[in-house]
């Protein structure tokens, strides 16, 4: 029998869901981990708007829009033994419009967003490779989401 990787997950709430979603958030993202990166380590999510989540777009991708979800990969090893993966920053805003134009739940568009920002803090990224973040996604979002 496996033993579970130690995953801690803090959410920052600046703004709130409809509904509660930090367990089931925290299950996605450590059973994530445990099949692609089984290393203790902490994640911090900041639930936020579209005016924080610009200003960030802003001052660190110099691109003056809102969006859905950035991430900040991090590395640090923490005092505690584990390994800092990064932040990850969702608008609650932007997710609560894709939600009603994908016509599914906004439970499952936060849970989409945070597992994309998952995948960015372990180190994939869709504007350079040929799609394997893509085709990795859209499998753990079958198995997770």
């Amino acid at each position: 029998m496996r033993v579970a990787t130690v995953t801690r997950v803090y959410f920052n709430w600046e703004k709130r869901p409809a509904i509660a979603v930090a367990a089931s958030l925290r299950e996605m993202i450590r059973r994530t981990l445990d099949r692609l990166h089984p290393v203790p380590a902490e994640i911090h999510i900041l639930i936020t708007g579209d005016t924080r989540i610009r200003e960030l777009n802003q001052r660190y991708r110099q691109i003056d829009t809102a969006t859905d979800v950035l991430s900040f990969p991090d590395g640090s090893l923490l005092p505690t033994g584990l390994t800092l993966l990064g932040e990850i920053v969702v608008s609650l805003e932007t997710a609560r419009r894709q939600a009603a134009e994908l016509n599914h739940s906004e439970s499952r568009e936060l849970h989409e967003l945070v597992l994309h920002g998952v995948l960015h803090l372990l180190g994939h990224d869709h504007t350079t490779d040929s799609g394997e973040m893509d085709a990795l996604e859209i499998e753990l979002r079958g198995e997770l989401v």
